[in-house]
């Protein structure tokens, strides 16, 4: 993707807000990128607007963009409303960046906000069913069941049915992790010493939304989720905001101080209807982005990838080429995937750890590898970060996710 670079992000600490809403929170993070890249609000030229559950919630549908632009006193501006489920941030970006890309305009906002915790846990909870083919829920559920019973991994006794006391999402992560496990012969063990680097790094990142340290022995003692999940390798409920302001080369060369990182590589795709075993949508979207960027998985410093689960960090290290496949479990116990290892993956804690509030997720990712490849991320700095890479995915159909987005970034001479 010639000529595009990331100019300024912003983002909140992930958490838990009972005086912010949606908005605020979406303010406090474009004030922020704006800070970030010494640009004005009049500068911008178009913004991307992500959010999922603000119309379920406060029934806020429609101009969700609109009504947050309007607010900060932005107006007359193109808004584009995102809706994609968990990739909701990442597809504003990757939409911002299109748009710099074909030379509609020379700077846009991509903005992500979300408020998910609820006096009613049992609401927030809901919410997540809606990333799903809702007409289609019973089918989804009776499919994890069925599998359950075709794949031969011992479980625990007395689990509970799928979704009871916690998001389906869950129960389908574990199905994923049992598969891997019966047909690869990873561990329990191995998904908590991902949990465990997690929160290690999320212990070293002020915006995080857990930030305690834990052992493998803690995470896998924690309250059982779904077998082989514990409650310690699942993304929290919370509610956050982040941004990213994207440019075109032209724009950038007004800028006195600018501290750009390239965009190498935006994909947005879909999943397919295919079998546990059928082609990975993030093996199939890594290897565009891959081909688009001119690098290869070896080139990457560090990378973001989605772990609403500790599996999905296991699962997404393999089909983003970082380990061959099946060895998601061994490579994360050899240390590669922590800090000072050969492929730090999840340096801001991961969704396990730095929060999950859905629209903004994905261009949290942004915010941290922005940090990393301009050196400004502190304690948890990767040595020599040059290429970050940022896998996000949204919802799920089937056996995979409804929709993802990969992003290659690149550090500037002037980072």
């Amino acid at each position: 993707m010639k000529g595009v670079y990331i100019i300024g992000v912003g983002m909140i600490r992930f958490g838990k807000y009972q005086d912010q809403g949606v908005r605020s929170m979406a303010e406090e993070a474009a004030r922020l990128a704006l800070q970030d890249a010494g640009l004005v609000k009049e500068d911008l030229q178009a913004v991307f607007f992500a959010n999922s559950f603000w119309g379920m919630f406060a029934n806020q549908h429609s101009i969700r963009g609109q009504v947050i632009m309007r607010g900060m006193g932005i107006d007359k501006i193109p808004v584009t409303n995102v809706e994609n489920a968990c990739a909701g941030g990442a597809t504003a970006l990757h939409l911002a960046a299109t748009g710099i890309y074909a030379g509609m305009y020379d700077v846009a906002l991509a903005l992500g906000s979300e408020k998910i915790s609820n006096p009613d846990k049992a609401l927030s909870l809901s919410a997540y069913a809606s990333c799903m083919d809702v007409e289609n829920f019973e089918k989804h559920i009776n499919m994890i069941t069925s599998l359950n019973d075709v794949i031969k991994i011992e479980m625990p006794e007395n689990q509970s049915a799928p979704g009871e006391g916690r998001s389906i999402f869950m129960d389908a992560y574990a199905m994923g992790a049992r598969w891997h496990m019966n047909k690869f012969g990873s561990t329990q063990r191995q998904l908590a010493v991902i949990c465990s680097k997690n929160h290690l790094h999320g212990s070293l990142n002020p915006l995080a939304q857990y930030q305690q340290r834990m052992t493998v022995e803690e995470v896998m003692a924690d309250k059982p989720v779904a077998y082989p999940l514990t409650r310690a390798m699942c993304s929290p409920v919370g509610d956050g905001a982040a941004a990213a302001l994207v440019c075109s080369e032209r724009y950038l060369k007004k800028l006195m101080d600018a501290r750009p990182v390239r965009i190498l590589a935006s994909v947005l795709g879909q999943g397919s209807d295919r079998t546990l075993d059928g082609e990975d949508v993030g093996e199939r979207l890594s290897a565009q982005a891959y081909d688009i960027a001119g690098v290869e998985p070896a080139d990457i410093s560090l990378a973001e990838l989605h772990d609403a689960t500790a599996w999905g960090e296991l699962h997404q290290a393999e089909v983003m080429g970082f380990c061959p496949m099946g060895e998601g479990g061994s490579f994360a116990e050899s240390g590669a995937t922590v800090l000072g290892g050969s492929k730090p993956l999840n340096t801001s804690g991961g969704l396990e750890c730095r929060g999950h509030p859905i629209g903004a997720s994905g261009l949290a990712q942004i915010y941290e590898l922005v940090l990393q490849l301009r050196g400004d991320a502190g304690l948890r700095q990767v040595e020599n970060a040059r290429i970050g890479l940022a896998e996000n995915g949204g919802g799920n159909i089937g056996v995979e996710e409804a929709a993802m987005c990969v992003h290659i970034l690149e550090k500037t001479a002037t980072c």
